[in-house]
Order: structure tokens, then sequence, then C-alpha cells
């Protein structure tokens, strides 16, 4: 007779989540590190009881918002490239729907988070109950439904035998490489509390293996071969470099062959900032050297990047007559993209057998000549923008500079929406792989601080500096709170620049006169950060910012730093495009002249099929 243990849904789960871990190259992790949660009616009588009756199995974190301890996991995952995670929970109602907004930045990053809504009874006994959606058509939709496109998976737990299948499922793909995301299990608050016997098998510590495909030999040759062939051939290294921690096999490669490596927003710190062959970021928000390659280059071997409109400048960079693609992907989607040899593989190992496939060739030292005098010529632009000397107020590139000059060479820079992302792609000198966070594939505004929080959880041995533009305080700083309460330091570098920066430069640019993108604050945002618990510390010069930042890194405890600065003073540009359409017809000159620059700009497009 199987062995059973009686336990209540939300118990059965919180044990079985404590008994998961990972393996990659013999190293194994307890994957879930814990459960964020908020509790009200629809989870506080069955994870809440589980968590607060099973905590040493699963620790419980207290958050202020349900999106933020989304962003806040997503953060943590992120820094332990995928291989640990975060659990979260929430009652049902808005404070399940308020992480439908995470649950998409989670997928849109292939980062791994469990959401554990409350749900609806699943036994109707007196519906509509608080916050139940009634839709016609039928009883068993509720907004839970929300989270289906925006999740990997999706299940929803109407009765106790459905538990253990959707748990296993859960875990296939929060494990998988290529296809992690959010998942969401919805939990009926009835069958949350409802007991059941469970066999003991399901809570048996069980270990999900995290393979690292091998490419395909013959396509593995003809990428070899293709490499061999070029004359002006380009690396672009994405986040899957990182995540496979694959920077030691690239730096190899690069360094034996020659090939320059340009770097996206999720690929930033594949190789150290002043490595050889690094020419920095690439596309929309790219340095003036990697574009200028990325322009003639006839081969262009991507790894771990799934090519988004910022990194091939809306399909205008990659310019040259034939230019082929070569990608190297363990995800399939990724891989087949601008009709590219498909290396489906780990990019570690991917890279080790290109090694071995292309051993003895290298470029033309012409080639690693020109590579090396481009980067040399934007890295002394970056020496300018950091010193540009701008006053009164400082200009965001010289923030930029101050914050890299202070923080260590393993600390870690945070950062999503506005024009900080942007400027800091072009700017900042990433000298550790895990030391640039900035989250640009959904750019979520908010994402900020609760996701420093996260980075700080996962990395308590480094500094965590979040840099957040006043419009992206004002939409979540809640996590501060958090920070300060559970003893979680942070320095948080408040820019304050009196509107949306980035939006209002976009805004003009389509001759949109920057409408409704700048502001004046009747409050004082200083003043609403030290409310939090936070220290404060206030800067109008270059110099003021700079003594208030090493004060914010000595201390222990969470302090944000307020800069005004100038937002008239750009970053150096790219000269790279990107595809916002501009009116068709206006009465405005502004958007008349706009328009005709797009329609300019519009006839580098290429399809790259």
């Amino acid at each position: 007779m199987t062995a059973t243990e009686r336990l209540t849904v939300g118990q059965a789960i919180v044990r079985f989540l404590a008994n998961q871990w990972t393996e990659r190259d013999g190293e194994r992790r307890r994957f879930f590190a814990g459960c964020f949660g908020i509790f009200g009616h629809g989870n506080v009588a069955g994870l809440g009881q589980a968590l607060l009756e099973r905590g040493d199995e699963l620790p419980y974190r207290a958050a202020r918002n349900e999106q933020a301890m989304v962003h806040a996991a997503v953060g943590y995952a992120r820094t332990h490239d995928r291989l640990r995670a975060y659990a979260c929970t929430t009652s049902v109602g808005p404070g399940a729907t308020n992480m439908v907004t995470g649950a998409a930045l989670a997928t849109i990053n292939r980062i791994p988070v469990l959401l554990l809504p409350g749900d609806v009874f699943a036994t109707r006994p007196a519906n509509p109950v608080l916050q139940e959606l009634e839709d016609a058509r039928s009883y068993d939709v509720s907004v839970n439904d929300c989270f289906k496109p925006v999740s990997k998976y999706w299940d929803r737990i109407n009765r106790p035998e459905q538990l253990p299948s959707a748990l296993l499922a859960a875990m296939r793909v929060l494990t998988d490489p290529a296809e992690t995301g959010a998942v969401t299990l919805a939990l009926p608050q009835d069958v949350q509390a409802e007991a059941h016997d469970w066999p003991v098998e399901l809570f048996a510590e069980r270990v999900w293996r995290i393979a690292r495909p091998v490419p395909e030999p013959s396509v593995l040759d003809e990428a070899a071969a293709l490499l061999r062939t070029a004359e002006r051939p380009l690396i672009v290294a994405g986040g899957g470099v990182i995540y496979s921690r694959a920077t030691g096999e690239l730096a190899a490669f690069a360094e034996e062959t020659g090939i320059p490596v340009a770097e996206t927003q999720a690929g930033k710190g594949s190789l150290p900032w002043d490595h050889p062959s690094s020419v920095g970021a690439i596309g929309a928000t790219g340095t003036t050297a990697a574009n200028a390659l990325a322009r003639d280059a006839d081969v262009v071997l991507g790894i771990g990047t799934r090519y988004s409109d910022f990194t091939t400048a809306s399909r205008s960079l990659f310019a040259r007559p034939g230019v082929r693609f070569v990608n190297l992907n363990v995800a399939g989607l990724d891989a087949v993209k601008q009709a590219g040899v498909p290396l489906t593989a780990d990019a570690r190992t991917g890279l080790a057998a290109l090694r071995t496939a292309t051993a003895g060739h290298t470029v033309t030292p012409s080639y690693r000549a020109e590579a090396a005098e481009l980067a040399a010529r934007w890295n002394a632009a970056v020496d300018a923008a950091y010193a540009l000397g701008h006053g009164p107020l400082p200009s965001q590139p010289e923030i930029i500079g101050i914050v890299n000059e202070v923080s260590g060479p393993r600390d870690v820079v945070v950062c999503a929406a506005g024009s900080m992302p942007g400027d800091l792609h072009k700017l900042w000198r990433t000298r550790d792989p895990k030391g640039y966070h900035v989250e640009y594939g959904y750019s979520c505004m908010g994402y900020e601080i609760a996701g420093g929080l996260g980075v700080k959880l996962a990395a308590p041995d480094r500094e965590v500096f979040v840099l957040v533009g006043d419009g992206s305080y004002l939409m979540m700083a809640q996590e501060l709170v958090t920070a300060v309460a559970d003893d979680v330091k942070l320095v948080v570098v408040l820019v304050q620049n009196h509107g949306f920066a980035s939006i209002g430069n976009l805004s003009e640019s389509v001759g949109a006169e920057r409408f409704g993108t700048a502001f004046r604050l009747p409050g004082d945002l200083a003043a609403s950060a030290a409310a939090t618990g936070a220290d404060v510390l206030r800067a109008t010069t270059a110099e003021e910012f700079r003594t208030a930042l090493l004060k914010a890194r000595d201390s222990s405890r969470t302090t944000v730093v307020h800069v005004e600065t100038d937002p008239r003073v750009a970053a150096p540009d790219s000269d790279a495009w990107w595809d916002v359409p501009v009116a068709e017809v206006s009465t405005l000159t502004s958007t008349r002249a706009a328009r005709t620059r797009y329609e300019e700009s519009k006839k580098s497009q290429r399809p790259l099929l």
C-alpha cells in the first residue's frame, strides 16, 4: 500500500517547493529561496497558514506591492543565472491582477518565477464572492485568466488530485533555459484549505538537472565554415552568454579568432569593458564602434541573443548586402532568427565546439587594428562625457561616471526604464559579468528598487546601486520600506529631472513637442524617501553627489541619494535608428518634419530573410 501524508493543498505546495533542487555542472542548489507574499482573503487561510506552520521549510518574506514582489523575484533569479527562484503568493482579485505586469516582465526576459494567486471558490457555495469576476459565458472564468498570455505555463487547481501533475509541469518549465518565464498556478481559496492524502513520494527531494545541449555536428560544420570564410565577422553577445556562464569561453574564442564582441543590454558584461576584443554596446543605444562594425559585418555570430529591435536598430543596422547570421542559442525560437544558421545549443558548450571547429583561424591584423581603433575612439568619448564638468547641475552621463568610479568591480548597477538604460548601455564600464543588471526586455517603470532588492538578496556581498529617475520612482518605490524593514542595504540614486526625460526626447523626435512628458512636483521626492525609513542625502553638484555617494556606499543602511540633473545634456550619440512611427498627416510643422525624417530612415530597414 502506498504511504501517504495528510496535508492541506497549501501545506502540500510548501512541502513540495521546499524539496526542489537544481543541478548544473555538478553543483546543486535549492531552487526556491522562499516565498514573497501579501495576504488577503483567497490565500491567508491556505498558503498563509501553510507558510506560518512550515516557515522553516520555505521562508516567507513580506512585500508591499504585488507587482514589485514579482520584480524582486526576477532580480533574484537573474542574479542566480536562473538556477534559483522565488514563489509569490497573493490574495484573490486585485492582489492577483497586480502581478500580471510582473508576470509579463518575467516571461519576456525569460526569468523563472512561480506565481500562486488566490482564486474564487471552486465549489461555488455563495458566488459571486467578494472580488469575483462574473462572466456570463462561464463560471470557470476568473481574473486569473489574465495570466494566460503572459505565463509560460498556467493551470487552475480545482481539485487536490490535480496538484501533483501541475507542480511537476511547473518545475519542468521553470528549470528549462529555453522555455522558462512566469508560471502561474491559480489556487481557489477553498481548495487551498482542503486536506488530502498525498503520496509521500511527492515530497521526496527532487533534482532538476540543467542540461548543456551540444550543437548538431552538421550545423556546427556549416557555422564554422561560414566563420572561416568571413572577412569582417562580428559577435553579438546576449544574455545567454551570462546565464550559461560562458564568459570565459567567449573571451578565449574572441582572443583566438580576433572577432570583435558587441553586447546587448542583457549581454553587457560578457567581456570586461577594457578587454581587447570588446567594442561595447550594440544597436539603438550602442557605441559608435560596435555599430560601425555591425554595418559592414559580413557574418554575425549571435550568442544567446533574441535580436530585439534595440539590438538590430529596428533591422537597419546590419546593412551589408548578403550579410549572414550564425545563431548560437539554447532556444530554437531565437536560433532561426534573421534566417541564420541555427546552432541550437548551450552557449558554453556551443562556444567550446566552435573553438575546436575554427582552431587556427583568425581575422586579418588590419581588421583587429580597425576594431581596436574604433573602440579606443569610443572610450575617449566616454572619458569626455564622464568629465564634462557641466554646471551648475550635473549631466546624467556625469552621474553615471561618478557611480562607476565609486562602485567596486563586483558591485551591481540596477536600472530599467527611461533614458538611463540607454546611457548606461553606452557608457557603463562593466568589470564583472553580474555587475550590470538592466531590465530592458520589458523596460518596466518601477522595476528598479524592487529588482535591486532581489539582486541584493541574491548577492549580499555586493553593493547594489539602483539608478532610478523621478518618473519611475513615482511609479513604484514601496519596496524601499521592505529593504529598510528587512535590513537589506541598497544605495538608491534618485535622479530628479522633473519629468519623463526619455519619452520627452522621443516625443520631440516624432514631432509631438514633448507633450505630457514634463511636470513640476508640488512635493519633495527626497522627503518621501525619508518617510520610508531610508536615510536620504541631497546633492545639486557633481562634487556634492560624489561625496554623498561615498557616504551611502560606506553606510550599513539603505540610503537614497537625491540629485538634481540637467536633462538637456545628452550622452554621446551612436547614430542608430529606432522605428517609432510618426503621424502621416499633421497640421504641426514639427510633426511633418519628423515624418519626412522617418520616411528617409525607413528606407534603411531590411527584412533579413
